[in-house]
């Protein structure tokens, strides 16, 4: 299955967790996004910091990258999943994963030191789960006979266009059963039924617009993988897809308007981007540092 390709441009683009970061606060997401306009002496610390990672956000990024090392396999062997072999390959991958980062618990002197163990046995749960999952034996009953067609985390960032302006939407995995299209996203975390819906819709977005496939034929599905598998779907119409667009084009807007030029994504001076008067929000923030919070 063939994406769309597009030609590079400044243009900032929008994505559900790059608004997230917009709407909770406007100094993190200066930092996240246009760190390159602070004077070089800053710009190394800031670049640091958002390199940084954390617990939670490295279970998610072992698991995710473990479930697409399953599905690669499955394209090429249909042979079942050896589980001592998968567990002593994950357990290796996590040591590796982990050695080589920084992690925001111990940067911040809430840890010590990081427990690999522990976050390979929460990986593992994540990944057991799925593979014991009702939906991992009906993917190989139901979609093995089109995994030529599969597409698993596709590379780049998800760009597409939503009612012509740029997005970006990455699907983890879109397989087609029959005359359906489905899409699934892995969740490690808590769930958030609102930013999650609205990923599934961009997700249906993403799929229509590269495949040209009636909304209402694409079923996203977010798969939740701890403590137990659980799954959310929402069936989506073309007026689902009407109302995103709008949303989305509204959300692109109030980002804009935080650029001296819109074109070439240039934003106005740091100092218009305020902080955050929610602390919570900047206990769990790699650049609190900067903010003395």
């Amino acid at each position: 299955m063939m994406l769309k390709k597009f030609e590079y441009t400044d243009i900032l683009g929008w994505s559900v967790s790059r608004y997230d970061v917009f709407r909770l606060c406007r100094r993190k997401y200066y930092y996240t996004y246009y760190a390159k306009y602070d004077p070089v002496h800053t710009r190394k610390k800031i670049d640091f910091l958002k390199n940084m990672t954390s617990i939670a956000l490295e279970i998610g990024n072992i698991v995710h990258d473990m479930n697409k090392a399953i599905l690669e396999r499955f394209r090429k062997s249909e042979n079942p999943v050896d589980r001592k072999k998968f567990a002593g390959y994950v357990r290796n991958e996590t040591d590796k994963y982990c050695r080589s980062k920084t992690f925001m618990e111990v940067y911040y002197k809430e840890i010590p030191e990081i427990s690999i163990e522990e976050i390979y046995d929460k990986a593992m749960v994540s990944l057991s789960n799925f593979l014991n999952s009702p939906r991992f034996d009906w993917l190989l009953r139901k979609a093995l006979v089109s995994k030529d067609r599969w597409v698993i985390e596709p590379p780049g960032y998800g760009e597409t266009r939503i009612d012509g302006m740029k997005a970006y939407c990455k699907v983890d995995f879109l397989f087609p059963v029959e005359e359906k299209m489905y899409i699934m996203d892995w969740k490690t975390g808590k769930p958030d039924n609102d930013k999650h819906s609205r990923q599934l819709l961009g997700y249906a977005s993403w799929a229509a617009y590269h495949f040209g496939t009636d909304p209402e034929n694409i079923i996203p599905i977010i798969a939740y993988l701890s403590p137990e598998y659980r799954e959310i779907q929402i069936p989506i119409t073309e007026a689902d897809i009407r109302d995103f667009s709008e949303s989305v084009k509204s959300q692109t807007q109030e980002m804009y308007e935080f650029c001296i030029n819109i074109s070439e994504n240039i934003p106005k001076s740091k100092e218009l981007f305020t902080m955050t008067e929610h602390k919570i929000f900047c206990d769990y923030c790699n650049f609190r540092e900067l903010c003395g919070k």
